[in-house]
């Protein structure tokens, strides 16, 4: 019998020499791997691996059982290359009901009011931080963990550049910046610098502790701040996001070009390629208030 631990690892190693990141593998594959055991199992069966993804209730979200089988499908398809009598699970079994979210598109005074909420927060260097936090995903159509996980060195603001390193898909990139936004960064690290002299972290952006934002935190901040500002859901699919700014950023870049006259298919990779994509088949304007 193949040692189920050692196949995740191998499986893991040889998925992450790729490029890909494979967030919540390790716990749900071993997790996994420990009710395997526990059920004597001398191989993989869709049988089990539908149990194990059903373990969470039935009051769990359809989207999130469907996931953990997913998990274990693309194990078992390496699985299944050492040991030809493992099972993988068809696509067809815990289908999700989750449809797609619909893309909030901000309008520029949606966005002045959401930074306008974030000045009034306390103390001053958590405004200041917010503020600039949502100007610069607005700006830049950054992803808000790549805004989060600037260190200082990552922002040159001498040359008005902004590198991010291997962020999604192992990638790195420079965003080249609107001077609006270069000067409104620059106003923000004097401010930073002056309410916090001595941070703990490296970060661009820093909590009133000196320390990296979490992101957890973040998306809870700004859940309160689309309150405040007024900011509420269209639809049930169409509700504001973080990564609402991205899709906002990169549909105005869009619109500019359609109205200047643009040749946009010849320019996509272009957008594409800033935005970070795994593809580049498909620079910036400001909206810092």
């Amino acid at each position: 019998m193949i040692a189920f631990g050692q196949a995740v690892q191998d499986y893991l190693a040889i998925r992450r020499a790729l490029g890909t990141k494979l967030r919540d593998h390790d716990w749900m594959l071993g997790d996994f791997v420990a009710y395997l055991e526990a059920a004597g199992a001398v191989t993989l069966t869709t049988e089990l691996a539908v149990a194990w993804a059903r373990l969470p209730g039935v009051d769990a979200h359809p989207g999130y059982l469907s996931s953990r089988l997913s998990v274990v499908r693309g194990f078992a398809r390496h699985f299944q290359a050492f040991d030809p009598a493992a099972e993988v699970p068809p696509m067809h079994l815990l289908p999700t009901r989750s449809k797609r979210a619909v893309p909030y598109l901000y309008s520029e005074a949606e966005i002045a009011a959401v930074m306008g909420a974030a000045r009034a927060l306390r103390p001053q260097l958590r405004a200041t931080t917010y503020a600039t936090l949502i100007g610069l995903v607005a700006t830049t159509g950054m992803r808000i963990g790549e805004a989060i996980a600037l260190d200082r060195d990552d922002v040159d603001l001498d040359e008005g550049l902004v590198t991010v390193w291997r962020s999604k898909f192992d990638k790195s990139r420079e965003l080249v910046l609107h001077p609006s936004t270069t000067e409104a960064l620059s106003a923000y690290v004097r401010e930073r610098d002056r309410l916090c002299p001595a941070p703990r972290d490296p970060s661009f952006l820093v909590s009133p502790a000196g320390t990296r934002l979490v992101y957890v935190t973040v998306r809870s901040n700004f859940a309160r701040l689309l309150a405040q500002a007024s900011i509420k859901a269209r639809s049930p699919r169409c509700r504001p996001r973080w990564h609402d700014l991205r899709h906002t950023f990169a549909c105005r870049v869009l619109l500019g070009w359609y109205r200047d006259g643009v040749d946009v298919d010849a320019h996509l990779p272009e957008l594409s390629t800033y935005l970070g994509h795994r593809e580049p088949t498909k620079g910036t304007q400001t909206v810092f208030a």
